[in-house]
């Protein structure tokens, strides 16, 4: 692609566009906007804001509905010391698909009525708009707040059935009322709506939602009846998530491979994104499959007679590919000696996975991950020890609570892998606990029974 068909602009601090050429005006303008103004493009104005949130230059593959075409283009954001420097290269026009079956999902998403404030997120619950306003109000910064999980605005509170409405939701793509939660910082307690938002091809794109005053005497109870969420739950979830997911990861890295055939760069590293994406989504589904299933009253696990060393070994095998590639270095020297324990030897390896995961993921380029065995008593216990960064010790018990992470500006998952580790260890009679300092590393003490 010639660098005369490349689309340049310069935005000040304000989103207003200082400059442009002419293909960037052209576009700019059908959408409404001119030089002096904001950008008229939202995708392109969100990716200018989180370039400018973060700091860092931002790549990213982006839609825009021009006319009667859809334009899929590759943008990048680079902040300069007086704004942001957009370079947009458009890769493909296509005629915008709006089947007929189709056409109410592309409708204007309406917020739900009556709300004090309302709020959008995208597919992953990622805040797209909320109110600046109600930063001032609720103490917290509105425009920090663009592109974080919406667990950084609210504590979702389940029902007292154990019910999460707003995930239910998300499962079915459909709207919801009624989720009890908690303003974070105020600790305000508020019920949030939402209408869902569906892409072209019917697939979940987030919400628009809005928050209202919690009563302030809460309604009676509903009558005692058998619990049916979680199985029923976990059933729409394998049918509606893993099925297209699991498709989707597979022909994203089949178009990523090549495997038919050479490819512009550009739809190679957007399909790989797109397999990258998949994946994260997929772990989301498996760790709210955990949390449903661990927060029931009858949940336990089995108490088999383990080698605490097979299965430390078993897990660092599983991750040693992704730690080769982050060139990371697992240390498996200290496990040769068997360490007999009791707990379930299935929940035990997924522990010792996300673990060592963590480990690794945080760990920077040449760093080494021990694993170490040492009996304490009754204790038998597995010290997974890395070199990242470090944990404050304010935030050490904060990490192992539910939807928690303690930067959530880094790449992750979903904030629920270590609470879901320590219930489960728990489960068994066993415990897991940090030790860590900011700079020093961290290490993580898995503690079971001794067999």
């Amino acid at each position: 692609m010639s660098d005369d068909a490349i689309l340049r602009a310069r935005v000040d601090g304000a989103d207003r566009l200082l400059s442009a050429n002419a293909g960037f005006s052209a576009i700019n303008e059908r959408a409404g906007g001119a030089i002096g103004a904001v950008i008229a493009v939202p995708q392109w104005a969100a990716l200018v804001r989180l370039a400018r949130r973060l700091r860092i230059l931002v790549s990213r593959a982006v839609t825009i509905a021009d006319g009667d075409i859809d334009l899929d283009c590759w943008v990048t954001a680079t902040p300069r010391d007086d704004g942001i420097q957009l370079a947009i290269s458009p890769l493909r026009e296509r005629a915008a698909w709006r089947p007929a079956t189709l056409l109410s999902t592309l409708a204007p998403v309406v917020p739900p009525p009556g709300a004090e404030w309302v709020w959008e997120t995208d597919g992953e619950l990622r805040i797209t708009q909320v109110p600046p306003g109600m930063g001032a109000r609720y103490d917290f910064d509105a425009t920090a707040a663009l592109g974080a999980p919406l667990a950084r605005l609210f504590t979702l509170e389940p029902a007292s059935n154990g019910a999460m409405p707003l995930l239910e939701a998300m499962a079915e793509r459909r709207d919801f009322d009624g989720q009890a939660a908690t303003v974070r910082g105020r600790g305000v307690s508020v019920l949030l709506a939402g209408t869902v938002r569906l892409d072209a091809g019917g697939g979940f794109a987030g919400f628009v939602g809005g928050t209202f005053p919690a009563p302030v005497t809460p309604p009676a109870p509903p009558p005692a009846r058998e619990p049916s969420m979680p199985a029923s739950f976990n059933a729409r979830l394998e049918q509606v998530l893993r099925g297209p997911l699991g498709r989707i990861i597979a022909n994203a890295d089949s178009i990523n491979g090549g495997s038919e055939g050479p490819l512009d760069p550009h739809y190679s590293d957007y399909a790989a994104d797109i397999a990258s994406a998949g994946r994260h989504l997929l772990g989301l589904v498996d760790d709210l499959v955990d949390l449903e299933a661990i927060e029931r009253d009858d949940f336990s696990t089995e108490a088999d007679r383990l080698d605490l060393a097979d299965i430390a070994r078993r897990a660092a095998g599983l991750l040693a590919v992704r730690a080769a590639d982050g060139g990371v270095s697992i240390d498996r020297s200290d496990l040769e000696t068997p360490l007999p324990a009791i707990g379930e030897f299935r929940r035990t390896l997924q522990i010792l996975v996300n673990l060592i995961g963590n480990a690794v993921r945080y760990s920077p380029r040449g760093a080494t991950v021990w694993l170490r065995l040492q009996q304490d008593g009754d204790r038998a216990m597995l010290i997974v020890a890395d070199q990242g960064k470090g944990i404050a010790v304010e935030d050490q018990e904060r990490i192992f609570a539910k939807f928690e992470r303690v930067d959530t500006s880094e790449a992750g998952g979903s904030g629920l892998g270590l609470y879901i580790a320590r219930r489960l260890a728990r489960a068994m009679g066993g415990d897991l606990t940090v030790d860590s300092a900011p700079g020093m590393g961290a290490r993580f003490i898995l503690s079971l029974p001794v067999g």
